[in-house]
């Protein structure tokens, strides 16, 4: 038994339950508004699209090593491994598998331009050391862009994600050593 009286009547809410109640009325609508992502007609959504575009820049960075391969064979042996594990890449994020190397170094088309945008810099450079730099930089870029994007998508693909730049930068690594 308290020694002092309470001021208010013993009827009336205290001040803590009604903030327990206002936090879980809070919770209860944050949970259960939809993303609208499993509603039919509404288009692929934001993960699905990340995860898209993931594996078609994994595809258009093994086509780059594919050209690079066949422009300069001696190169063969260093980035072999390496586009094969960009291959891997594509297949994680839902890609199709792509050639293998050797193939992919057969065919015309990848023999003369590496995929990438339109503003010629798909080129395969005559020197090694510049053909190297632009693996470097198709690398770089994707990892980087990899990195914004972390944010965007849910856990498992955002892990994955992470993942797959951080392999990325490991290339970049791999790449200017020796």
């Amino acid at each position: 038994m308290s020694l002092f009286p309470s001021p208010r009547p013993a009827s009336a809410p205290r001040r803590r339950s009604l903030l327990a109640s206002a936090a879980g009325a809070a919770l209860l609508v944050g949970c259960t508004g939809g993303s609208g992502s499993g509603d039919p007609g509404t288009g692929p959504s934001a993960a699905e699209r990340a995860r898209a575009r993931a594996a078609r820049d994994s595809d258009e960075l093994a086509a780059r090593y594919a050209a690079v391969v066949a422009a300069h064979p001696g190169l063969a042996e260093r980035l072999g491994p390496l586009r094969e594990e960009v291959v891997r890449h594509a297949e994680a994020f839902g890609g199709a598998r792509a050639g293998s190397p050797s193939a992919s170094a057969a065919s015309p088309s990848v023999s003369t331009r590496a995929a990438g945008p339109g503003d010629g810099s798909g080129d395969v450079p005559a020197d090694e050391k510049d053909a190297l730099a632009l693996l470097v930089r198709a690398e770089r870029d994707l990892a980087d862009r990899r990195s914004r994007a972390l944010l965007e998508v849910p856990g498992e693909l955002a892990r994955l994600l992470a993942s797959v730049a951080a392999a990325g930068a490991a290339h970049v690594f791999l790449l200017t050593e020796g």
